[in-house]
C-alpha cells in the first residue's frame, strides 16, 4: 500500500493484535530492508497467520484482521493532526511539572534560622545571635535561646552570652536568614521547624495518598464517562485545590489541599499523553513518547524554580502553578476521545469518525471497505476480550515462576520508585544553592531519555535496568565520602541521571513480562505500590536533619539491591511476549542471566530443538515493531481500568513503541 508491493509474511498467534512492520508501509516483508532474525519464542506454541497487503488472514479463511496500528500508517503516521496533538502535550507537560515540583518549593526553610527574641530586636543580627543563641558543633543553634532577662542583660552592657546560661526552647518563634531563600514560605511563615519540622515531610507523604486516591478515582471516571472528561476532571480538581493551597493557615488546611492536589498528580498528564500516542503511528512513538518527556516535562522542570525565585511570594506561586490548569478545559476542541475506549464501549462508528478526522486533517484517503474491516475486526476483539475479562492480579500469584516474577517486579518498582523520588527532593541537603541544582538534576532528564531511546532495543532491559540502579546507588554512596559540596552534588546528580534510565525502563519492562490476560490489572497494580514507596521517600530525606549523608546511603544501598535484583527476572527483547498465563508462567524459562541480546543476532537452531522453542524469520522492522508495540496493541480488545493503569501500560511502555 503507498505503493509498496504487497508481501506475504509469516505473523505469529501471539501479535494477532500487534502493530505492522515499521518500515515505512503496511505489509512490507523482510525484503523491503533490514536484516533477517532469527526470534526465539517464549511462551506457549501458537499456530501461524499469513499476513497479505497489511490484512491479516488466517490460513484457515477466517475473516481479515485490522487493528488501531494496522490502520494508522494510511491515515497517516505522524502528519499534521498528529503533529497538533503533539505541540497540545505542551502545557499538560508543564502541569504535572508544577503539581509534582511545587511542594518543594513551597515549603522551602532556610537552614539558618534561630529563636526570635524581641527585647533584642534593635541590633543588628550577629549581635542578636551572640547575646541569646547557644552554640552547638559551632554553629548557632536552631531550637533553643538561652533563658535570661534580656532588658537586664541589655542595661549592663553586655554583648556575648555565658555559656552557662539556662537555656530554653524557642518562646518567640523564628528569625530567618532570607539570603539563600530569597522569600518566605508557608513552612516560615508557620513556624515548621524544630519539633514541628517533620510537617512538610507529613505534608508530602499526604500528596501522595492523594495520587493512590484521585487515580483510582479518575480511572473510574475515564472509564464510565471517557478519557477527555476525566482528563478535565483531573486538572480542575488541581486547579481549585492549587489556588486554594495560596489561601491556607494553618497546616492540616494546607495537608487537606496538597491532598487534593494529589488527585492531579500524573492524570493531569498520562491521560493526554496516552491519548496522543494512541493516534501516533508505530513508527513515531519511539519519538513523541520520549521527546514530550524529554523536552517539554525537563523543561518545564527545570523553568520551576526560577519561577518561585523571582515571584518570591509562596501564594502567588501557588497560585501561578495552578491557574494554567483551567486550560484543559478547552481539550475537547482539538483533542479527540480515546478510539480505543470508544471501541471498548461498543461506540465503534464514533472511533471510526475519529479515524476519519485525522486521515482528512492529514490529507489522505482511505477506501470505505478499509474502515468496514476495521470496525467488524473491532467488534470481534470485543467479544474475544469478554472471554478474559474474568481474570486478576490474583491470578498472578497462583503458579510458581509467575508468582516469583510479580514479586520481583513490585520490590524492584517500588525500589526505584523510591529512589527517584528520593533523589527528586534531596537536592537541598546538597550543600549548593537549591534553584541551581534542582535545575541542573532535572536537566538530566533530556540526556537520559536520548540516550534510552537509542540503547534500549539494543542491550535489552534486564541489563540496563541493572546497570543503570547500581550506577544510581553506587554514586549515591560515593557522595557521602566526598566533601559536602560540588563535588557531593554532582555525584549525586549522576545517581540521578541513572535512576531516571531506571525509571523509563521500569514499566515498560512490567508490561512485557506480564501476560496479556492480566497486564492492565498488574501493572496497575505495580504502580500503586510505587506510589507507596513514594510516600516513604519524604521520610528518607528527612533524616538528613540527622545526618546529610543518611539519605544518601538508603538511596544507594536501594539502587544496588533494586538493580541486583532486576537480573532475576526474564529479558524481553526479542523474545514473543507472554498472551496467556501459561505462556507467562513459562517465559523466560531457560534463560540465562548471561544473555545479552546485542551478542545474540541469531538463536542457535541445535540449542532451540533442545529447548522445543519455536524459530521465526522476521524482519528488522517487524521485530523491533511486535516487540516493543505488544502492551499498547493488547489494549485495543480491552481497555485498560484506571489512568494509573494507562501509564503503566501504554506510557512507559510505549516509549519504546
Amino acid at each position: 500500500m503507498e505503493g509498496q508491493a504487497k508481501q506475504a509474511y509469516f505473523v505469529n498467534e501471539a501479535f494477532a493484535h500487534e502493530e505492522p512492520p515499521t518500515g515505512g508501509g503496511v505489509g512490507i516483508g523482510a525484503g523491503a530492508g533490514g536484516d533477517n532474525l532469527h526470534r526465539r519464542k517464549s511462551g506457549g506454541n501458537k499456530e501461524l497467520q499469513l499476513e497479505i497487503g497489511g490484512l491479516k488472514k488466517d490460513a484457515s479463511g477466517d475473516p481479515p484482521s485490522m487493528d488501531f496500528d494496522d490502520i494508522l500508517p494510511l491515515i497517516g503516521e505522524f502528519g499534521r493532526y498528529q503533529k497538533l496533538l503533539f505541540i497540545c502535550m505542551i502545557p499538560f507537560s508543564f502541569f504535572v511539572a508544577f503539581v509534582y515540583f511545587s511542594q518543594i518549593f513551597l515549603t522551602l526553610i532556610p537552614e539558618q534560622h534561630w529563636c526570635h527574641v524581641p527585647e533584642l530586636d534593635a541590633l543588628d543580627v550577629e549581635a542578636r545571635l551572640a547575646l541569646s543563641i547557644p552554640m552547638t558543633n559551632g554553629e548557632y543553634n536552631n531550637c533553643y535561646m538561652y533563658d535570661v532577662n534580656y532588658t537586664e542583660i541589655l542595661a549592663q552592657g553586655k554583648v556575648m552570652a555565658d555559656p552557662k546560661w539556662p537555656r530554653v526552647k524557642c518562646r518567640h518563634g523564628w528569625s530567618y536568614n532570607f539570603t539563600e531563600i530569597p522569600y518566605s514560605t508557608v513552612a516560615t511563615e508557620q513556624n515548621w521547624v524544630c519539633d514541628d519540622a517533620a510537617l512538610p515531610t507529613y505534608a508530602q507523604s499526604i500528596f501522595f495518598l492523594g495520587a493512590i486516591v484521585g487515580g483510582l478515582l479518575f480511572g473510574w471516571v475515564a472509564d464510565r464517562f471517557g478519557r477527555i472528561p476525566a482528563l478535565i476532571g483531573t486538572n480542575m480538581m488541581g486547579l481549585l485545590a492549587g489556588v486554594g493551597t495560596a489561601f491556607v493557615t494553618n497546616f492540616w488546611q494546607f495537608a487537606a489541599m496538597r491532598f487534593f492536589v494529589g488527585f492531579a498528580f500524573d492524570n493531569c498528564f498520562t491521560m493526554m499523553y496516552i491519548l496522543v500516542l494512541e493516534y501516533v503511528g508505530p513508527k513515531y512513538r519511539t519519538f513523541v513518547a520520549n521527546m514530550s518527556i524529554a523536552i517539554f516535562f525537563t523543561g518545564a522542570a527545570c523553568l520551576l524554580p526560577w519561577i518561585a525565585y523571582f515571584l518570591a511570594d509562596w501564594k502567588l506561586l501557588a497560585i501561578v502553578t495552578s491557574a494554567p490548569l483551567l486550560l484543559a478545559i478547552f481539550t475537547p476542541l482539538v483533542v479527540p476521545e480515546s478510539a480505543r475506549w470508544l471501541v471498548s464501549q461498543g461506540k465503534v462508528d464514533k472511533a471510526v469518525g475519529i479515524l476519519k478526522k485525522l486521515e482528512k486533517g492529514n490529507g489522505r484517503q482511505v477506501p470505505p471497505q478499509t474502515y468496514q474491516i476495521f470496525a467488524d475486526s473491532c467488534k470481534r476483539m470485543q467479544e474475544q476480550e469478554a472471554q478474559n475479562g474474568s481474570y486478576s492480579v490474583l491470578d498472578l500469584f497462583k503458579s510458581p515462576r509467575l508468582r516469583r516474577t510479580t514479586l520481583l517486579l513490585i520490590v524492584i518498582w517500588m525500589a526505584i520508585s523510591l529512589v527517584f523520588d528520593g533523589h527528586v527532593r534531596n537536592v537541598g541537603s546538597l550543600g549548593l544553592d537549591i534553584f541551581f541544582t534542582f535545575t541542573l538534576a532535572c536537566f538530566t532528564e533530556l540526556p537520559a531519555d536520548t540516550l534510552l531511546t537509542v540503547i534500549l532495543d539494543r542491550f535489552g532491559r534486564r541489563w540496563l535496568a541493572c546497570s543503570s540502579m547500581v550506577l544510581s546507588g553506587v554514586f549515591s554512596l560515593l557522595a557521602t565520602v566526598v566533601p559536602v559540596g560540588i563535588y557531593s552534588a554532582a555525584l549525586a546528580i549522576m545517581g540521578r541521571f541513572f535512576v531516571n534510565i531506571s525509571y523509563n525502563i521500569g514499566l515498560q519492562w512490567a508490561a512485557e513480562v506480564l501476560p496479556t490476560v492480566v497486564r492492565a490489572q498488574a501493572v496497575a497494580f505495580i504502580h500503586i505500590m510505587g506510589y507507596v514507596a513514594s510516600i516513604i521517600a519524604p521520610f528518607v530525606v528527612y533524616l538528613a536533619n540527622i545526618s546529610n549523608a543518611l539519605p544518601l546511603i538508603i538511596l544507594g544501598i536501594l539502587g544496588i539491591v533494586g538493580g541486583l535484583l532486576a537480573l532475576l527476572l526474564p529479558e524481553t527483547l526479542n523474545h514473543v511476549l507472554p498472551q496467556t498465563l501459561s505462556d507467562g508462567e513459562e517465559f523466560g524459562r531457560g534463560q540465562s542471566i548471561w544473555d545479552f541480546p546485542c551478542l545474540a543476532k541469531k538463536v542457535d537452531d541445535d540449542e532451540d530443538e533442545k529447548r522445543n522453542a519455536d524459530v521465526e524469520v522476521r524482519s528488522q522492522a517487524f521485530v523491533r515493531g511486535t516487540q516493543t508495540g505488544a502492551s499498547l496493541n493488547a489494549s485495543t480488545g480491552g481497555e485498560l481500568r484506571s489512568s494509573i493503569l494507562r501509564r503503566s501500560v501504554k506510557s512507559r511502555n510505549s516509549t519504546k513503541l
